[in-house]
């Protein structure tokens, strides 16, 4: 009991800022120093001193759109999807003063969930099914054309990916990997063929509103959470993990208390999660979580060194977690 305590104390996450009337779902750190962040009503935000201060814009031609996803490589280049229709990818090489349309979907059944980067160059999108397939995009020109992915993984009836916090899809050198919900829960890998291995894991599902939300890997040792959003303080089965590449999963001993949108790996270990529920902490690679914090996020990233660790949320809320 005194080494939990030891460890709540010693981990905090301080409110940065709030009161912006937009939802925030899309967060890049790409270094020590930048992040980008992207909500609803158009809203994109910049910082260039560790979240210290942030540089806000309403796209403009875009005030409707829910910029759910968001891609950066540098304080000048970004790249944004929106969720909803008409489905929207634009990219800005100059720190968001200007934004160019690279793609547009107008058809109702294209609801895109996430965007994830191997490099600058290559990278893809995912979006809920159609025909019995997940929708994937794919460039490899740094997003400034996009065509659709010839490889698509197989869907069941009534399963789909969640728009919840950009972090359904994540993509290594190796290999993608989505985790997905509604009365089913996977999670679907990727190999170096381009053929797809499906994976039931052991979280909650059932319902639309149930499933894996989110994906976070560290070498073999692989986290998902999600839940029921619709209840969120219910922490049935709200996480489960790997520590074979995805083959085997396991679900937590001591799951996070609720609902979780979002999980980030953060070093040898630890990852952090976070919901409309609180936060969350684990130091054994998924096994048993302790809750951190009662405030409601959607999205927690990190930067490559974990020196930066930021989170967001409803109301344009900003905050950063210190190990």
């Amino acid at each position: 009991m005194l080494l939990f305590a030891s460890i709540s104390k010693a981990q905090h996450i301080t409110l940065l800022q709030q009161g912006k009337p937009t939802n925030i779902r899309g967060l890049c750190v790409v270094n020590d120093n930048t992040a980008w962040i992207s909500g609803s009503k158009g809203y994109i935000a910049i910082t260039t001193n560790a979240g210290r201060t942030w540089a806000w814009q309403q796209v403009k031609g875009y005030e409707t759109a829910d910029f759910r996803g968001i891609e950066a490589f540098s304080d000048k280049e970004a790249i944004i999807m929106s969720s909803g229709t008409p489905a929207l990818i634009l990219k800005t090489v100059d720190g968001g003063a200007n934004w160019k349309l690279e793609y547009k979907n107008t058809d109702s059944s294209c609801f895109m969930d996430a965007i994830s980067f191997i490099d600058p160059k290559h990278g893809f999108i995912l979006g809920d099914p159609i025909n019995n397939k997940f929708f994937m995009l794919e460039t490899v020109d740094g997003g400034e054309t996009w065509g659709n992915y010839t490889q698509n993984p197989v869907a069941l009836p009534n399963e789909a990916a969640f728009a919840a916090s950009n972090t359904c899809l994540r993509i290594t050198s190796k290999n993608k990997y989505i985790a997905t919900g509604g009365l089913f829960a996977e999670v679907d890998i990727s190999n170096q063929n381009g053929g797809w291995a499906h994976h039931q894991i052991p979280i909650f599902k059932g319902k639309l509103s149930k499933g894996a939300f989110s994906i976070a890997i560290n070498n073999n040792h692989l986290v998902v959470v999600g839940g029921d959003y619709q209840h969120d303080t219910n922490s049935d089965s709200t996480a489960c993990y790997s520590t074979d590449g995805g083959y085997i999963w396991h679900l937590a001993t001591v799951p996070p208390a609720g609902y979780q949108s979002c999980v980030e790996f953060i070093n040898a270990g630890t990852f952090l999660s976070t919901g409309t529920s609180g936060s969350n902490i684990t130091n054994d690679n998924g096994r048993t979580w302790h809750k951190i914090n009662n405030a409601s996020f959607n999205v927690c990233r990190s930067s490559m060194h974990k020196k930066i660790i930021l989170l967001a949320g409803n109301n344009g809320k900003i905050a950063i977690y210190k190990p």
